[in-house]
């Protein structure tokens, strides 16, 4: 028999959880966290100076999705790997089209204002003519 799920229970005050907690909350052993950090380079909890691995919400959810693809789904380490880059891959061109996006809102803006502008100097021109 396996071993039973211990779920983290979070808190807002907490900042870190031990290794031990994560393999708990997942129901595996530190030793399979110790070797999805080196596999993976999304699960990266930060270590203290003695070696301490301290992990955040942020690599708790990044070791649910390597569990989720490797434990549920049952993916080999390397399609869990391609799996977690084209998602990657995804999220950069996400940025990067909103990034353009943003620019180009602020182009417009820049463009309506300066319509805006050139509108009331009209307005205010045919007025002084007449």
């Amino acid at each position: 028999m396996g071993k039973r799920k211990k779920p983290i229970q979070f808190d807002d005050k907490r900042l870190f959880y031990s290794i031990q907690e994560v393999a708990d909350h997942f129901a595996v052993n530190v030793s399979l966290l110790r070797f999805w950090e080196k596999e993976f380079d999304n699960i990266n909890p930060k270590k203290t100076a003695g070696g301490t691995r301290q992990y955040t919400r942020e690599n708790i959810q990044q070791v649910e999705i390597v569990y989720h693809l490797v434990k549920e789904k049952g993916m080999t380490l390397e399609g869990a790997r391609q799996t977690l880059k084209s998602k990657k891959d995804e999220e950069e061109k996400r940025v990067e089209a909103l990034s353009r996006l943003t620019e180009l809102k602020k182009e417009l803006l820049s463009l309506e204002s300066e319509f805006d502008r050139l509108h009331e100097q009209q307005k205010y021109s045919k007025w002084r003519k007449e």
